[in-house]
């Protein structure tokens, strides 16, 4: 593969011989491609993400493809090649597709896209880019957000096109832009965002004049979608290293504006009122959750350990033997965490899901050496419902302290509720818990029609339920009959 950039180190050879073997895993598609490209008198080259992740030795069915023919030539090239064409991202140039293919002994699927050369910019008001084509790959490369995102592969002859040094920049881990930082962020100011996402995918170091740049421009930021903003902080948030991008994003001032409740838990302390440092131990947190995933990365229990403690700052108050509290920062932590999660446009269920655990990641501290009742046990289970298997890993999470004598008994408590979970479990089909009569026969055995009686009955069997764990038919409605019995007529 042809180096346009003359004297690459020769410790950069491995990562090209990489690159050359994904490029040949794709060829089929990839060169097909090219050659009806050419064959309407077009360029074609892959670019962008996808020459990065060749370069390390990663690249996925995922393809990214940049052409000097405009949109309608693309559509008009790709509809009798490709096996499924959609237009949604035509206004920006691009157009997708997918595409099967024998690699090998293997069929597998493509989805491809193929953005026309283009420049893009935003004003200081609007929160779309302005789009117009470009008739050059340098000229398309530039505008790229980062110079390992700024490397092509122009096809079907697999010369490599660096104008911008990104082959360096990767193999030192080194996130710098192709122009000046200001133009970069000022033309798309979400690429801030994607310093801290790469820096947090990749394991990169952002330029100083990078972190610079964000600093300065954090405010750039505002223009930015709550959408775009969401999904990006998404990828980070989903990461391999997510601290590292966190913790760009704090250090910037860029948190403060997107996710203002993270610097927030970076609490002044004194010798006088010594307490955990809530940001780090919330970062850490973060980790050890991130440690006991068992089928991929979770973004709910992972919002929920970033989240967790975010009610601290509110409710922190000093008391008078110089110690600190934060009584029911679980409770305001929840309520802060559906607002914020509201705000940056995420699922109804997500936003529920995530508030909820943020708000029992404390239950569990009231069970102390085992002494809850079984009926505490059930509860246990019942306010968790579906999110009981996330709550264990954050609790667990939870624990950060350098005593391990306290983190080995605080283990060792975990265990043993897990433990009556399971015998609960399976005694009394825990995970269904509900009344021993349905609303049926609620309103059979009182003689009554529906309405509110109905659902007080039915909570009031819950609660017995919950209380005393399965009763028996006659058992369950001798109780209920006793309850309406009471009930002011």
């Amino acid at each position: 593969m042809p180096n346009d950039h003359e004297d690459t180190p020769s410790a950069l050879s491995q990562v090209q011989r990489r690159a050359v073997s994904e490029l040949l895993r794709v060829s089929p598609v990839a060169d097909e491609l090219a050659r009806l490209f050419e064959q309407a008198g077009f360029h074609l080259a892959l670019v962008g993400g996808s020459v990065r992740d060749a370069l390390l030795g990663r690249l996925g069915n995922d393809l990214d493809f940049t052409t000097d023919a405009r949109p309608e030539d693309v559509l008009r090239i790709v509809r009798p090649w490709a096996d499924a064409v959609w237009e949604v991202g035509i206004a920006f140039g691009t157009v997708g597709c997918q595409k099967e293919a024998r690699v090998g002994d293997v069929d597998q699927s493509f989805q491809i896209e193929v953005t026309t050369y283009r420049s893009e910019a935003y004003d200081r008001t609007s929160r779309k880019p302005e789009v117009s084509y470009g008739d050059s790959i340098e000229a398309d490369l530039v505008r790229r957000d980062f110079t390992v995102n700024a490397m092509a592969v122009a096809l079907p002859e697999k010369r490599f096109v660096d104008p911008y040094g990104g082959l360096e920049d990767l193999a030192a881990g080194v996130l710098r832009t192709p122009g000046t930082p200001q133009e970069s962020f000022s033309d798309d100011p979400l690429r801030m965002m994607r310093a801290a996402r790469f820096a947090a995918q990749l394991d990169f170091a952002p330029a100083p004049e990078v972190v610079a740049a964000m600093t300065e421009m954090a405010e750039r930021i505002d223009i930015i979608s709550a959408e775009r903003v969401r999904d990006e902080l998404n990828k980070l948030v989903l990461s391999a290293h997510p601290r590292k991008g966190l913790a760009l994003l704090v250090d910037t001032g860029l948190a403060d504006r997107v996710l203002p409740e993270l610097p927030a838990l970076r609490l002044e302390s004194d010798e006088h009122h010594r307490h955990k440092d809530v940001y780090e131990h919330s970062l850490t947190v973060l980790e050890q959750a991130i440690d006991l995933e068992q089928d991929g990365p979770d973004l709910t229990l992972r919002l929920a350990a970033l989240l967790h403690d975010i009610g601290k700052p509110r409710t922190r108050r000093f008391e008078p033997d110089g110690g600190v509290s934060f009584h029911h920062h679980e409770v305001v932590g929840a309520k802060m965490t559906k607002k914020r999660m509201t705000a940056l446009k995420y699922s109804n269920d997500l936003v529920k899901d995530v508030s909820r655990l943020v708000e029992l990641h404390l239950r569990f501290h009231g069970y102390g050496t085992g002494e809850w009742t079984d009926s505490a046990v059930r509860r246990y289970v019942r306010d968790a419902g579906p999110l009981l298997d996330r709550l264990h890993k954050l609790t667990r999470s939870d624990c950060t302290t350098r005593n391990k004598r306290r983190a080995n008994a605080l283990a060792r408590a975990y265990d043993g509720i897990e433990e009556r979970i399971a015998r609960l479990q399976e005694q009394e089909e825990l995970d269904a818990i509900r009344p021993d009569l349905d609303g049926n026969q609620i309103m059979e055995i009182l003689d009554v029609r529906p309405g509110p009686v109905i659902g007080r009955a039915y909570a009031f069997l819950l609660d017995q339920r919950l209380e005393h764990g399965p009763m028996e038919h006659d058992e369950a409605v001798t109780a209920l009959r006793k309850w309406w019995a009471d009930q002011p007529r």
